[in-house]
């Protein structure tokens, strides 16, 4: 029978590393395939759910979902629900959430750049 460790050195350096790192505390936040793009598409303003599929097509109901509950618990985004039939509900940026809209412009910058540069160099002999 395997006896489980109760405090694992790796636990306690992943604990160590987001609370003296900063970008890993970003990631911590952010990371992930999905979640950049969710703050993506909200900083142009809130949405419905179901705009949030049909602007993210690939991502499964499941991981919108989920990934829009671990941002609201992250206080990244605030849900709106209407007490109305059918419910209302919609999705926004906190403030906090607001505050990160630069860098996610900034990656996609970085991203239309890189993409350029990469078509350059594939075309190029």
């Amino acid at each position: 029978m395997t006896v489980i460790k109760e405090s694992s050195t790796i636990q306690e350096n992943r604990k160590n590393i987001l609370e003296q790192c900063p970008v890993m505390y970003v990631m911590g936040k952010i990371g992930g395939f999905w979640k950049p793009i969710i703050l993506f598409h909200l900083s142009t303003g809130s949405k419905r759910y179901s705009e949030l599929k049909r602007a993210i097509p690939e991502v499964t109901e499941k991981m919108l979902i989920q990934h829009l509950k671990q941002l609201e618990a992250d206080g990244l985004v605030v849900r709106t629900a209407k007490a109305v039939v059918p419910p209302h509900v919609t999705y926004e940026l906190s403030e906090a959430g607001s505050q990160l809209a630069p860098v996610i412009d900034a990656m996609a910058d970085w991203a239309f750049q890189d993409m350029k540069r990469d078509y350059k160099e594939r075309i190029q002999p």
